[in-house]
């Protein structure tokens, strides 16, 4: 088993820099973009960002059997992620909605340039969390690896999450999506040298894939039981985390009456993630990855309850909640992440990508359901969407819905992705083993 160079964990982990801004500024901004300034309304809205979703459950597994195919053929993975580097260019297209398009019309172009970045976010991100499984390393060496990655994920939620705001705030939502699409651009090439380099440094045996895609491979992958625990509370924690991003403008312009809280609230929820994550690495080599998750999930709901009291108990209080969620977080990327490849290692390696392909599957599903979920409490509390010229009064049913979809949901959602994750005994073992 090989200890990695860190510079390769370097170049490996700053391709999540660009997948950052993927998974974040959608999830923060569209689903407001478009009830708020597109005036679609929250159900329409909500359906634009699940029906592409949905696609994924079988394109994310189809892309994982090319991406093993590859690896057989070519003996690496890097192929598929160049591919997927178009990725930039749909994010610019998903906020470049030409003017004079409003509700259907609108959602129509979302849900397009939605689909095709799906895509091509496959096409790289199947093979990339692909390689940790492909490479010689242990159980801890895995973390390691992971804790990097997390810690550049983290700085480019971070920045997204802080610029994305102040730069649509400026100059609009397209100058946002085409200067946050250059930067992706960049990191996302850094990223493809990084895995090449890992793939060199640490590695192991080709062996030939059974060539099955889509549902059988989904299917396939699902067979294994630990996997299937493991994946469905995932599933479950990816849903949380995205429906409390896409809450948070809303929470913050009608709950607290502040709409540039919403950088606040981002930068609250994200940056101790930065802090915590060398943290958890090193308190699970001494409990074990499936103990430290277990703990995070635990502090989320505590976390999301006192969210669900609202401005009662003070600005204040909300923004320390939510940075407890923040340290929560970094567990609940990093920890996962890296008990995946260990999934895969003890079941067949020489199906990694189809893992893979289900597990960001079922990612890409949590982060439609979240937002879908939350604009299913909007429209429960009857919120009226509207443009950037008009000025709706919400009724008090609404607010209370804003409020309780924050706090309340994320919290039961979170119970079940406990109870779920409890099945998972995998960890003891390899654990034991290590």
């Amino acid at each position: 088993m090989s200890q990695l160079p860190r510079p390769s964990l370097v170049g490996f982990a700053t391709g999540s820099l660009g997948m950052g801004v993927w998974v974040t500024v959608p999830g923060l901004l569209l689903l407001f973009f478009l009830t708020d300034v597109l005036a679609v309304s929250p159900t329409v809205a909500g359906l634009a960002l699940l029906l592409p979703k949905i696609l994924d459950v079988l394109l994310h597994p189809w892309v994982g059997r090319l991406s093993d195919a590859d690896r057989h053929r070519h003996g690496h993975r890097r192929r598929l992620m160049v591919y997927g580097c178009a990725l930039p260019v749909a994010f610019a297209l998903l906020f470049a909605v030409p003017g004079g398009l409003t509700g259907w019309s609108a959602a129509l172009w979302v849900t397009a340039a939605f689909v095709l970045g799906n895509f091509a976010f496959a096409l790289y991100q199947v093979p990339y969390l692909s390689t940790p499984a492909d490479l010689a390393i242990g159980y801890d060496e895995r973390t390691r690896l992971m804790g990097f990655r997390m810690v550049v994920l983290t700085l480019g939620i971070l920045l997204s999450g802080v610029l994305a705001p102040l730069i649509q705030n400026t100059f609009g939502y397209a100058v946002m999506g085409a200067t946050l699409g250059l930067g992706m651009l960049a990191t996302m090439f850094v990223g493809v040298r990084g895995v090449r380099r890992l793939t060199e440094a640490a590695p192991s045996p080709v062996t030939a894939p059974q060539h099955t895609g889509g549902l059988r491979a989904l299917l396939e992958a699902l067979r294994d039981k630990q996997y299937r625990w493991l994946v469905a509370s995932y599933l479950m924690m990816s849903t949380t985390s995205h429906l409390v991003l896409a809450a948070v403008p809303y929470y913050a312009t009608y709950e607290l009456g502040r709409p540039k809280v919403t950088t606040v609230l981002v930068a609250a929820f994200v940056a101790p993630a930065l802090i915590a994550t060398p943290g958890w690495v090193r308190l699970v080599r001494r409990i074990g990855k499936q103990s430290g998750l277990l703990i995070a999930q635990s502090t989320f709901v505590v976390g999301c309850v006192v969210l669900a009291f609202g401005r009662t108990l003070g600005v204040g209080v909300l923004i320390a909640a939510v940075a407890v969620l923040g340290v929560a977080f970094a567990a609940m990327q990093l920890l996962p992440f890296s008990m995946v490849p260990d999934v895969v290692r003890a079941g067949d390696p020489a199906k990694a990508g189809s893992y893979l392909g289900v597990w960001t599957a079922a990612e890409a599903t949590g982060g439609a359901l979240g937002p879908y979920l939350y604009s299913a409490c909007l429209a429960i509390g009857g919120f009226v969407g509207s443009t950037v010229d008009e000025e709706v009064v919400q009724s008090a049913y609404a607010h209370d819905m804003i409020r309780l979809g924050f706090g309340l949901v994320p919290a039961v959602l979170m119970i079940v992705s406990i109870l779920l994750q409890r099945r998972y005994v995998l960890d003891r073992q390899l654990r034991a083993a290590a």
